[in-house]
């Protein structure tokens, strides 16, 4: 199922932002199927957004994204980038986005699932 975040953009909230992946509880899954699939302000925001990098939405994915997500409060955000072979983590500390960048054969370390073991290498030979 396609899910929608309710975004902010060029200062509308009116708009919305379709991750790649958006990992949220089961029972806010379960409400989403009975209506339009799109998480609105007044709810709760998905645990973890995914984007998945390419050469048209590189500046959006880390740029626009990380500040709209930030607004939002999604707890976690992560960027797969192919281009360079890394993920980066953005996890909300204190209110703010820090990120940690992730390379080959390294372990992803996610706040929101710290029991996930998944290497750089392992993500990003999925998308092939």
């Amino acid at each position: 199922m396609v899910i929608g975040v309710r975004s902010p953009r060029a200062g509308k909230w009116d708009t919305s932002r379709v991750p790649d992946i958006v990992v949220i509880p089961l029972a806010q899954w379960r409400d989403l199927r009975n209506r339009e699939a799109v998480i609105e302000l007044n709810e709760l925001p998905p645990l973890l957004v995914v984007e998945v990098v390419n050469e048209s939405t590189k500046t959006v994915d880390y740029r626009a994204k990380r500040v709209e997500y930030n607004v939002l409060n999604i707890p976690e955000y992560w960027i797969v980038d192919p281009l360079t072979n890394k993920v980066t983590v953005f996890g909300l500390i204190e209110e703010l986005y820090e990120p940690v960048e992730f390379v080959g054969t390294e372990s992803i370390q996610s706040q929101i699932f710290p029991e996930l073991r998944l290497t750089v290498e392992q993500v990003l030979s999925a998308e092939d």
